[in-house]
């Protein structure tokens, strides 16, 4: 099967490259010739784990190309996937341009009968905007040219992407013609081996599924955080609580870690797209308003704990970061919690030196340059260099050389031994056996009084 994909960012290159590991014949699109030559030279914008050699390998076997040119991409296919970038607006609202210009030019140059398929996430109604901008383009040439819109959303966690297509647990198709559906499920049928995973309904329908999915996922992170905040103020440990709900199988162990916000490309955006078309509809998301608005607040608990410990003034403190990516397994700074902890501290007067085991380079590109230039933030090649003469260490990205550190030569480099652990990823009574001060996310850190206190406080 012919494939072309527009957009070679993380969800048009994945896909991209993954169709072609199962021998489909993708050529994949993009207007920034760097990204396209970079590509050919197996060199890869993104960071994703097991995605390097796939792109590597399909390209030099001729499955996988690479072009700025979509009508010259468009003389081999009939088939093609949308998948250009839908950025939020000032609104929350997602901005459908790139996705509407890619329509725009597809029906300047369709010749034959042809499916297009909406891969990025996009609002409610967008699979009806692209078919309206097609047919125009096609009224204007006088030509009368069969196609369908199809709506494919992905469902690809950063960090575990090419695991997630190649072995997904469904497959949304939204179609309405029978045609698209059996194109669609032939082209997915590889990825269906041990069970049919593909799932079939309307298009406005897969484009809500998607919307859905992610709001569902944001609610159980932002209700864990405010159930952990709660914890934090009467003496419970959320770890308890956690593993006592997720045994509930209606409930269930994902997505239910406490932590310091969630971020990346995906959850925040959809949330405030999911929020504004709602708006637009006369429909007040109150549970989704809450979600995001615990979200924000999320992203400063652990500053606060830090100012709860040291005083608001924080000048002439150093603090050692571990963790600048969303999550791990990527190196995407989209919304991440690091940013606004960094923001906070280096605003407070502190000095931070900073390890991501890949995200230095978008962090570089990412951050203010003054941080970098004044001193104020300094990245280090090696985790523990972080800690070197540090007040205190804060953890805020999980990744798996963090889990289990040599506390003892921690203890030797930090100046204080404080440990502030965005995402409880260490046992408080260890640390305090060791001598750290320490301070996670709904470990119950702050004592209820007593009720000698009360009585006292009463009087």
């Amino acid at each position: 099967m012919n494939i072309t994909v527009i957009g070679t960012g993380y969800v048009g290159l994945v896909t991209g490259a993954c169709f072609a590991e199962m021998g489909s014949n993708v050529t994949c699109v993009d207007v920034d010739a760097a990204k396209i030559e970079g590509l050919k030279q197996g060199i890869l914008p993104i960071y994703e784990p097991g995605l390097e050699p796939i792109v590597v390998n399909n390209y030099k076997e001729g499955r996988l190309r690479f072009t700025t040119s979509l009508p010259e991409a468009m003389a081999d296919s009939n088939l093609y996937f949308i998948a250009v970038g839908t950025p939020p607006g000032e609104d929350g609202s997602a901005d459908l341009q790139y996705v509407l210009a890619v329509a725009r030019e597809i029906g300047q140059h369709l010749k034959a009968y042809s499916i297009i398929v909406d891969k990025s996430t996009v609002p409610v109604g967008t699979a009806e905007k692209v078919q309206a901008a097609i047919q125009r383009e096609l009224d204007a040439r006088g030509v009368h040219i069969p196609f369908d819109v199809v709506s494919n959303p992905e469902f690809l966690k950063e960090g575990a992407a090419v695991e997630d297509f190649m072995r997904p647990d469904r497959i949304i198709v939204g179609a309405e013609a029978e045609r698209a559906r059996e194109v669609m499920r032939n082209l997915y049928a590889p990825f269906n081996r041990n069970r049919e995973r593909t799932l079939f309904m309307g298009v406005r329908e897969a484009e809500m599924t998607k919307y859905a999915a992610n709001a569902m996922l944001a609610t159980k992170i932002s209700f864990m955080n405010e159930i952990a905040n709660l914890c934090d103020l009467m003496g419970v440990d959320v770890e308890s609580v956690r593993e006592g709900i997720g045994s509930d199988a209606r409930i269930g162990y994902s997505f239910i870690y406490p932590g310091c916000g969630y971020g990346g490309s995906c959850f925040p955006k959809d949330v405030k797209a999911l929020i504004r078309t709602a708006a637009e509809h006369g429909f007040d998301t109150q549970v989704l308003n809450a979600v995001e608005a615990r979200n924000n607040q999320q992203k400063t608990v652990l500053f606060d704990k830090i100012t709860r410990h040291f005083g608001a003034d924080l000048s002439g403190l150093h603090f050692g970061v571990w963790g600048l990516a969303f999550k791990p397994g990527t190196d995407d700074m989209r919304e991440a919690s690091s940013v606004v902890l960094l923001e906070a501290l280096i605003a407070a007067g502190a000095t931070v030196k900073a390890y991501d085991p890949v995200a230095r380079e978008a962090a570089r590109a990412t951050l203010p340059a003054d941080w970098f230039a004044s001193g104020r933030l300094v990245l280090t090649e090696h985790q523990y260099d972080a800690l070197k003469d540090v007040d205190a260490m804060v953890l805020v990205t999980e990744w798996k050389p963090f889990r289990h550190p040599d506390f003892e030569a921690m203890k030797r480099l930090m100046k204080q031994p404080v440990i502030f652990d965005g995402r409880n990823q260490y046992d408080p009574k260890q640390l305090q056996a060791l001598g750290f001060r320490y301070a996670g996310i709904g470990r119950g850190e702050h004592q209820p009084a007593t009720r000698a206190e009360l009585k006292i406080v009463a009087g």
